[in-house]
């Protein structure tokens, strides 16, 4: 445990302070950085104190905990009956394996080859992948992580389609060039019985008959194996006698094939829309040919083809008729018609319309045995962007509610935060008032899909994750104890009036589509304060309610543009952008859109917002309820810019938000505009650099041509977003294709980073020429000391710009809370400005102690209580926490990162006591001061894909990881981290990656997550009965081992696969208790315990062997001695 000591530095002795270890150039030592105004300003009368730090590199490790939301591009689904475990895996190589509410486990082919098809082990706690790659895989399922025991690579053939017969050890493989071949489960070894596709169709036969897309063994007789070929030929084969039992033809390509239960029957699907039942009496052809969705023709001819049905189940009942359920086959006359899936029971058809396109499907059936009625009461759609399950057991069908978060992308996420450790009491009341939404006629069966165990884990702290959504919606999510649930929806376009169709020029929004999308997010769990920036240019301001009102929305205009006169020598001490208190509110007020209306020349947009907000009452239900709406409109034909920075704060009841133009400062308690100015004016007398100023027609030349915004187009490639010239796409402003999208935006609002002044701080004056537009980046509201001479903290809000300055206005609130509503908020420069390198991301503060000091905020009440008496009016404030450190001492420590170094400060006296330059090649996306282990540092994630932590306030490197490169603008949008060592980024369209940076957590992750595999017995087989048994099936039993091993098979060719063996995972082979992946476990672990008994046998059998040769001897000696004597002489 290390000490700082700071009674140098704060004695002024600034040349020989500690140093923040650093890996860049220049500028690491203490005060290295450019420290504006002053320089080494003593501290004197500073009391000499250490600073005990506890964090140490010991307390971080990274590892990912757990993947919610829907798998990404889905491409096979299968289902244990007996464990109800669900997996699916996708085209990207992963597999989810889904059980009970918070069983949910996401694992990752190494190769990223797509997922083909999926197998389980029925109860066996295993599962067989076989992927694009031509590689199957197995994986024990019976540790929390599951890994692949065992891997086998075709080199020759193609995988096409793969069987795993009911308690078999024998996997049947198709393939591409029409083989069958077999593989052991156990050993991973092919079995050297082939059945050849030239063996399997006549010899007459003169073309090939297309890849396998079928196996399946008779559910009659074990011996016998069914082969669909594509092109409609189908086989069965004999295993004994390795000959074609019965051929069939069919003219039409088959894509499925399903069985009746007692084994006679099959069903096929075709590429015209057909179903046919064969008998397997009469193979010639079909006993029974129907196109379900075909028109019946006038003149008795065969009904018209349809689309091909991709897949069909024939699943048997024993009290009803059977169900014939399957996918596609819909008429070709209705093409805007929604992909279906058909379920046939008796005479009735039911055509149950997706919202997707359908992937694949499978029935849930009472029995896992083949040769049983199957007793339907399910069905698993998976379809491309949601999973859903259909009750068969109710006649109207209703689908099951579903209970994982899976509705993620229901609208595409477009930004995210995450609050770990937030107060207890949230949870319960999102959830209350979220309820009540919620939608009705589901089935009122229990989610079949029930396996695994999972408990709550030691992790007992509530966290919540806020997802901002493309269409305006905002949803909060529980997230404790590593799982994910919806606590509630809030619909941010309600507060808009409804856009008309063609009417978008009209009403002069600045993106085509999706005009309400959530940009940014701001919340104050204390007090239920929440605000969100919209992608049209304007913040509303949320107070949380219990009660259901029906009320105006308050709404403001605000014109936020850089005017800068064509002069070429600026001189800003003799106009200061702040005047004097006495005329400050008078020339604020005519800032406000609302009192400086410009005339529109012909047809040039001015003072117009981009969205109307109703003008009418509108009724609010209990939750968030919207406060006020602030928009900024268009100025002289030039459309507003998107907003890139925002900061609430309830005690002060004032909200702060900046753009490349500059900043705005609103008091929403009184509904009025304290502040609308230009970034360069924010600086008066205080900017230390010298700027050319253009004029304002080049300026909006610059910002159309040149303005690097990140559009929705940028996160989600598969939406076709148009944005405008002025949110023209990264790639756009990049000079070569190959580089990436996020080297040509540094920091969100950076303009062109080739001139921009945070590539270095040495940057001549010339620099700046270039970039006169300064974006606000980083917005905080604190108690602080906003001058050098301060002797107590007052009121500030810190401003960060995209050029890495830091200004600090001081805010003037009325002195008592009965003047707050009538008395005017006063803004004000403090003159102070600190510089750093790169585009500032972060603000926090520490007190004397260097325990981190919270934001004022005032406590929650109900703004529509029906208690009006003056105990609930009064606003109740917490302007210091923790609130046992009232005294804040006679100083205090600001923390700044911007995307290049951060810098720790000493306040009043403003000396910058470490630096620590975190990167010179890449640039940082997220820093964020977060607490851990009831200390504090600060965590950074960085383009180059590195996750660092530095102590507080001494800036050591604690962790420095490359966790994973940033190939998606998505990533860098929605990565954020939050107390007690979580983080969590959109790792695709559907699915947010959790992962820790505690080494505490890592240490508890296996017993917070599910166990995928539970001890369960298998169901009996039903008795099938004397005459059953003597004449339903085959006479003989069906021996495998005896048919596919290698003392009758022999051996399959060495080129053929290879044999991979897998990492497994010790807790794996531990944890293997039963079947026939836990018999070849045990077998191995057993290995050493029997080479030590062998030697004890061996010994044991030496002395036996010794003992039965004296006794031999002994015995031979007693019958020479008798050998000539008489019986009598006995």
């Amino acid at each position: 445990m290390k000490k700082f000591n700071f009674r140098k530095v704060l004695d002024g002795l600034t040349a020989s302070s500690p140093v923040g270890s650093s890996g860049g150039g220049s500028g690491s030592g203490a005060g290295g950085g450019s420290v504006h105004p002053g320089g080494t300003a003593g501290a004197a009368g500073t009391p000499r104190e250490e600073i005990q730090e506890t964090l140490t590199s010991d307390y971080f490790q990274i590892c990912k905990t757990v993947r919610h939301g829907f798998p990404y591009l889905p491409t096979a689904l299968a289902f244990d009956p007996v464990q109800k475990i669900l997996a699916i895996g996708t085209r990207t190589g992963a597999i989810r394996i889904l059980g009970r509410p918070g069983v949910d486990c996401y694992c990752q082919h190494e190769s990223g080859a797509a997922v083909l098809q999926l197998q389980f082990l029925i109860n066996e706690g295993a599962l067989v992948s076989a992927c694009a790659d031509d590689a199957l895989h197995l994986w024990n399922l019976r540790q929390k992580r599951p890994a692949v025991l065992h891997s086998l690579k075709f080199n020759r053939e193609r995988i096409t389609y793969c069987h795993l017969p009911f308690q078999s050890k024998w996997l049947y493989v198709g393939t591409e060039r029409g083989n069958t071949h077999i593989v052991n489960i156990e050993s991973f070894i092919l079995s050297g019985y082939v059945i050849m596709w030239n063996k399997a169709i006549e010899l007459s036969t003169k073309t090939h008959p297309g890849p396998v897309v079928h196996l399946s063994d008779s559910p009659r007789d074990e011996g016998k194996l069914l082969i669909g070929y594509e092109n409609g030929t189908i086989v069965f084969w004999d295993l004994r006698s390795k000959r074609a039992d019965l051929r069939a033809y069919y003219d039409e390509a088959i894509h499925s094939v399903a069985w009746h239960h007692e084994g006679k029957q099959f069903m096929c699907s075709h590429s015209d829309g057909s179903l046919t039942l064969w008998n397997l009496k009469s193979p010639n052809r079909p006993f029974q040919t129907t196109i379900p969705h075909g028109k019946v023709q006038r003149d008795g001819k065969k009904p018209e083809s349809c689309k091909p049905i991709l897949k069909v189940e024939y699943k048997t009942c024993k009290n009803s008729e059977p169900f014939v359920i399957f996918s596609g086959g819909l008429s070709y006359d209705k093409p805007c018609r929604r992909p279906s899936l058909t379920i046939m029971h008796g005479k009735a058809i039911t055509v149950l319309e997706m919202d997707h396109p359908i992937v694949d499907f499978l029935t849930l059936c009472e029995t896992p045995y083949p040769n049983e009625f199957q007793e339907p009461y399910a069905v698993v759609v998976l379809l491309e962007k949601d999973l859903i399950v259909v009750d068969l057991t109710q006649s109207n069908f209703p689908i099951f509610e579903n209970p994982y978060p899976i509705d993620i992308h229901e609208s595409p996420v477009t930004c995210t935060e995450y609050f770990a450790d937030c107060p207890p009491d949230l949870i319960p009341v999102l959830y209350s008032v979220g309820a009540k939404h919620k939608k009705q006629g589901y089935s009122n069966k229990e989610w079949p899909i029930s396996g695994g165990a999972w408990n709550l884990g030691a992790q007992t702290y509530p966290e919540i994750i806020i997802t901002g959504h493309a269409d305006g919606s905002v949803k909060f999510w529980d997230a404790s104890a590593i799982t994910l649930q919806m606590l509630y929806k809030l619909k941010t376009s309600k507060v808009f009036e409804k856009q008309k169709v063609g009417e978008g020029k009209a009403t002069a929004e600045i993106v085509e589509e999706d005009p309400f999308a959530i940009q940014m997010m701001y919340w104050c769990p204390e007090s239920r304060i929440f605000c969100v920036a919209g992608v049209s240019a304007y913040v509303i301001v949320y107070k949380f309610s219990k009660h259901e009102v029906n009320t105006e929305i308050a709404s403001l205009e605000v014109r936020l543009q850089c005017e800068v006169e064509d002069i070429i020598t600026p001189e800003p001490e003799t106009n200061p952008p702040f005047p004097d208190a006495s005329s400050q509110l008078p020339s604020l007020k005519s800032l406000s859109g609302s009192t400086n209306t410009v005339a529109c020349e012909g047809t040039m947009k001015d003072s117009i917002p981009c969205l109307s907000v109703k003008a009418r009452p509108v009724r609010m239900p209990p939750g968030y309820q919207a406060d006020l709406v602030i928009q900024l409109v268009w100025v002289d034909g030039e459309p507003p810019q998107q907003i890139t920075s925002l900061a609430v704060n309830s005690a002060y009841g004032l909200v702060a938000f900046g753009n490349c133009n500059g900043l705005a400062v609103v008091d929403f308690m009184q509904k009025t505009v304290l502040l609308s100015m230009g970034t360069l004016d924010l600086y008066g007398s205080s900017d230390p650099y010298q700027r050319q100023p253009r004029s304002p027609r080049k300026s909006r030349q610059f910002a159309a041509d040149n303005f690097c915004m990140r559009g929705l187009s940028n996160f989600y490639p598969d939406l076709t977003k148009r944005i405008r010239t002025s949110y023209q796409s990264l790639t756009e402003l990049s000079d070569s294709p190959v580089s990436l999208e996020l080297e040509r935006c540094k920091s969100p609002t950076s303009e062109n980073r080739e001139n921009s002044f945070s590539r270095s701080r040495s940057s001549s004056v010339s620099s700046i020429d270039r970039d006169s537009k300064e974006a606000i980046t980083a917005l905080y509201f604190m108690e602080s000391f906003a001058r050098k001479n301060d002797s107590a903290v007052s009121s500030c809000l810190w401003v960060g710009t995209g050029l890495g300055m830091v200004i600090i206005l001081s805010l003037n609130l009325p002195a008592s809370d009965d003047l707050r509503q009538s008395e005017p908020v006063v803004v004000s420069p403090s003159g102070t400005v600190l510089t750093l390198k790169g585009a500032v991301l972060t603000f926090a503060c520490l007190d004397c102690m260097g325990t981190l000091t919270h934001r004022p905020y005032e406590v929650w009440r109900d703004p529509h209580s029906a208690d009006d008496g003056d105990k609930t009016r009064k606003r109740k404030l917490v302007m210091h926490s923790p609130s046992s450190s009232q005294d804040m001492g006679d100083h205090q420590f600001a923390v700044i990162c911007s995307e290049k170094q951060a810098k720790v400060f000493s306040l009043p006296s403003q000396t910058c006591l470490y630096v620590h330059n975190i990167t010179e090649t890449s640039f940082l996306l997220r820093a964020d001061v977060v607490t851990l282990c009831n200390s504090v540092c600060l965590a950074c994630f960085c383009a180059n894909g590195h996750i660092m932590t530095l102590s507080l306030p001494s800036l050591r490197p604690l962790l420095d990881i490359n966790y994973l490169p940033v190939t998606d603008m998505r990533i860098a949008r929605t990565f954020c981290f939050t107390n007690e060592g979580q983080a969590l980024y959109l790792s695709s369209p559907t699915e947010i990656q959790r992962l820790t940076y505690s080494q505490e957590m890592c240490d508890n992750l296996q017993d917070m997550l599910g166990d995928l595999f539970t001890p369960v017995e298998t169901p009996e087989a039903q008795n099938r009965g004397f005459l059953k048994g003597l004449f339903g099936g085959s006479g003989q039993a069906f021996d495998r081992e005896e048919l596919f091993g290698e003392a009758t098979a022999g051996k399959a060719s060495r080129s053929l696969a290879q044999h991979i063996p897998g990492s497994g995972g010790i807790e794996g082979v531990r944890g293997a208790a039963g079947g026939v992946i836990g018999d070849l476990t045990r077998a191995r672990i057993a290995l050493d315990e029997r080479g030590q008994k062998l030697g004890e046998l061996d010994e044991r059998t030496a002395s036996m062997m010794a003992s039965a040769e004296a006794f031999s001897k002994h015995a031979h000696e007693v019958m020479l001695k008798y050998k000539d004597k008489k019986w009598y002489q006995f």
